[in-house]
Parts: structure tokens; C-alpha cells; sequence
């Protein structure tokens, strides 16, 4: 079924649930880019929402196959998935999250296909905890890949411990990000171009997620409506998606609609990242979130909830700023006691940017991939 990868340019089949504009879809964009022109890709997006695909360099040789999506019956959805591999005779399949664990299944019923699956965290129906009916398929459709690539410590343990995966199949790759683009200062025609020009003596607070439930920007409103007025702050939320109706509605309830800007999407994110005073995530459920390490990797100070690997992607210092996810009042008061003492947070910053550098180069983490998937089409796993 698969081809010598030896005889040609080995194509490698990723699948996501969507390659919009999400963390997953980002980082993999990055590393098909890094990898350049030592594969071929194809590219499937289940939902066929195909947005980041203007971030993969043209000269390489990627196409965009188009599938039928089927919901709601898990066998069908199996073996048309199994059908399309054939037909597309990957040398290795990669599969993302959930989302996709149904390619993930069908690849294990290709002949000898080669197959990796990467889980990058939980969607809000999996922020309490593992559901069973999940973790029973994780368990069958991942019993024969060759292996498992995981970010955080915490999914680690999870991989091991409940979805019973061999601790030999499971890889921990850091997440990582081009920390030279990310030390140029702020652009300011940028920043003025979403309504975030300087304002008087105010500070600026900002988050970057999808608007998604898993993310609780709600949270993050509500705490940042607890704020004394001094010192004067304004919050910006980069980031698109569903909920963002029900935050601009909640924004203007909480009586603080004037001072959030909602900014949308943002491609270019290091353009304005470093015009903020201080960075917040108030998720549900992280794994080693992109925006928490860009943030890092620009050198601001970080409030969050502590979920997943937050507790160890920072400084011990600045651990003291994290706080439980239901702890409304706790991030409010983080947030504030940090914009109440620029010392400290330009001490946080920069002990943040030293420790992107030291743990979180993105260049690091593609030569992991690139090993990875070469010693996966070698057999070796």
C-alpha cells in the first residue's frame, strides 16, 4: 500500500477536524514549512475550512483533498475515511485530536500503513475530565500507531495512564515559536489600525484565543470588570470564532464595552503583542498553549488560570500569578496586582522571554518533528 520512502519525496497525510486558524493548524503550518521540500503533504480538513493554508509556503508541494464529511455514524465515517487513504497511498498518516481520531482508526486498517497521532488538548466537553466512551475508542483506534506526540507533561501522563498507550509510542515535543520575529518591538500603525493606540496613562491588557467556550473569555471579562479604576486599563481579544456575540453582549452588561476592544484575528500577532502591559489567559482547559509562549517569548508578564503544563511553562516566580480556573476573584486580583507594580511586571517579562528562549525555540521543536517522522517511515518504531 505505501510507498518506499526511499524510491521518491515521501507524502505524509495530515488530518484535522479544520485548518482554520487555530493553534494546531498555526504550529503545523510551521513545521511542514520548516520541513520544506523534504516531503509532500496533503492537507484534509474535515470541516473544510482550509484558512491556514496561506501560511504554508507555495514552492512546497502540498495539495488540498477534498472529503466528504460524515457525522453522527462513527463505522461509516471509518470506513469511508479508510477509503480515502487508499486512494491516496500516504507514506504516513498524521492525525490530530479528536477531531480526527476516526482517520486515526480507519489508517489502522490500511495494510502496513505508517501512522502517527498528535493530541494537543481538550475541547470544552473535556475540560472536567476524560469521557469514558473516549477514552475506550482512543484506546482502539490508537493500539497500532507507530507513535504518539504530545506537548505537555500533562497529556503524557494521560496517554500512559489512560488511554494505556506504551510509554515507548509516546513522544513529548515542546511547542515552539520563531523567537527572532517575536523580539521586535510592537508596530504601532498596527496597533492604532485595531483601536489600541496608546490612551492617556491607561495600560492595555490583552488574551489571543479562538472564541471558543473552552477558552472563557466571559471569565476574563468579568474579572477584568472587578478592577479597581487606578491604574486605568483596557483589555484587547484577539481572537475570532462563534462566541464572540455573547462576549461583545456580556462586555457591554458588565458596563465596560468602552474600554474592550474586540480585534478580531490577527496573522501577525508579534505586530501588537508587545504593545500590551501585561498578558491573561482565563481557559478551561490548556495543554501548552501558542499565545502563552508568544506572549513569553515577546517578554510580558503572564495571569492565568492554571491548567495543563501552565504551572511549569513559567518561571517559578511568576507562578504565584496563577490561579484555579472557578477563581474569578483570584485572576481579577493577579491582574491587578500586577498592573499595580511595573517593576515586577517588567522583572516577569523578562524572566519570561529568557525562559522562551531556553525551553521553547521553535526551531527545536521542528528537528524534533523532522527525527520523529523520519524514524517513522524508517520502521524504526
Amino acid at each position: 500500500m505505501t510507498r518506499s520512502p526511499t524510491s521518491s519525496t515521501a507524502r505524509i497525510l495530515h488530518v484535522f477536524a479544520s485548518f482554520g486558524y487555530g493553534g494546531v493548524p498555526i504550529r503545523m503550518s510551521r513545521v511542514i514549512n520548516g520541513l520544506g521540500p523534504l516531503y509532500s503533504h496533503d492537507i484534509v480538513a474535515l470541516d473544510g475550512c482550509l484558512d491556514s493554508r496561506s501560511r504554508i509556503e507555495p514552492a512546497l508541494a502540498v495539495r488540498y483533498p477534498a472529503v466528504e464529511p460524515v457525522k453522527g455514524k462513527p463505522l461509516t465515517a471509518v470506513l469511508r475515511a479508510r477509503r480515502e487513504i487508499a486512494a491516496l497511498r500516504p507514506d504516513l498518516v498524521m492525525t490530530y485530536n479528536w477531531g480526527a481520531v476516526e482517520w486515526a482508526m480507519a489508517a489502522s486498517l490500511v495494510g502496513s500503513c505508517r501512522q502517527i497521532h498528535c493530541e494537543s488538548g481538550f475541547g470544552v466537553e473535556e475540560a472536567g475530565g476524560q469521557i469514558a466512551r473516549r477514552v475506550w475508542f482512543r484506546r482502539l483506534a490508537l493500539r497500532r500507531i507507530m507513535c504518539l506526540i504530545v506537548p505537555s507533561q500533562t497529556l503524557l501522563r494521560i496517554a500512559c495512564d489512560i488511554w494505556k498507550i506504551p510509554r515507548g509510542k509516546v513522544t513529548q515535543i515542546a511547542n515552539g515559536v520563531e523567537l527572532a520575529r517575536f523580539a521586535a518591538p510592537a508596530d504601532p500603525q498596527a496597533l492604532a489600525a485595531l483601536g489600541l493606540a496608546p490612551a492617556d496613562d491607561s495600560l492595555l491588557v490583552g488574551t489571543a484565543a479562538p472564541l471558543r467556550p473552552e477558552k472563557n473569555v466571559a471569565r476574563l471579562l468579568r474579572a477584568f470588570a472587578r478592577l479597581p479604576a487606578s491604574p486605568p486599563a483596557r483589555l484587547a481579544i484577539f481572537g475570532e470564532g462563534a462566541e464572540r456575540p455573547r462576549l461583545e453582549a456580556l462586555a457591554a452588561s458588565l458596563g465596560i464595552a468602552d474600554r474592550v476592544v474586540f480585534a478580531g484575528h490577527v496573522d501577525a500577532l508579534e505586530r501588537v503583542l508587545g504593545g500590551l502591559d501585561l498578558f491573561v489567559l482565563s481557559s478551561d482547559t490548556e495543554q501548552m498553549p501558542n499565545s502563552l509562549i508568544q506572549a513569553m517569548a515577546v517578554g510580558l508578564p503572564v495571569a492565568a488560570t492554571a491548567v495543563g503544563d501552565l504551572p511549569v511553562m513559567l518561571p517559578e516566580a511568576q507562578r504565584a500569578s496563577l490561579v484555579p480556573a472557578a477563581d474569578e476573584e483570584g485572576l481579577a486580583k493577579a491582574i491587578a496586582d500586577l498592573l499595580a507594580d511595573p517593576p515586577r511586571r517588567a522583572r516577569f517579562g523578562e524572566e519570561n522571554r529568557e525562559w522562551a528562549r531556553r525551553h521553547f525555540d521553535e526551531a527545536v521543536m521542528i528537528e524534533r518533528y523532522r527525527s520523529t517522522l523520519a524514524d517513522c517511515l524508517a520502521g524504526g518504531r
